[in-house]
């Protein structure tokens, strides 16, 4: 049976003093060790967020990069098509020419030789209707 005397009272100090000396050199010692993680946790967590910050922003800039580039090249590629269709045009345009002055070199030799052909036929053709006449005539007689 347990009874109550003088060494309650010693018992009481002895487990304050055990409570306090535990305080002093395990509690306080595993707290401040908890404390500074903690902070060394929250300053990486943070920076991590800023990092994490930064690299949106990047991808933003560099999305952002693409967008002016591929705006830029879409630019570039229409230019260098109408410069294209300009110079397909010209090009047309000197074959036409080159093809209109070929045409009328060759009417202009086809009405040449058709006149000396003419020129030719007509000092013939009294030859020709002599020569059809006395067939005709050297048939029916």
């Amino acid at each position: 049976m347990v009874s109550v005397d003088g060494s309650i009272v010693l018992q009481m100090v002895n487990f304050l003093l055990l409570i306090w000396i535990l305080n002093m050199v395990l509690y306080k010692p595993i707290r401040k060790i908890l404390l500074e993680r903690k902070e060394k946790v929250t300053g990486l967590q943070s920076d991590i967020d800023g990092s994490a910050q930064q690299v949106k922003s990047k991808e933003d800039a560099y999305a952002e990069g693409v967008r002016q580039a591929r705006a830029a090249g879409q630019k570039e590629k229409e230019a260098m098509i109408q410069a294209a269709a300009e110079e397909e045009k010209v090009i047309i345009g000197k074959i036409n020419e080159s093809a209109q002055a070929e045409l009328k070199a060759v009417k202009e030799k086809i009405t040449q030789e058709m006149g000396t052909a003419k020129s030719a036929l007509e000092e013939e053709i009294d030859a020709f209707a002599d020569a059809i006449g006395q067939k005709i005539l050297g048939r029916v007689a």
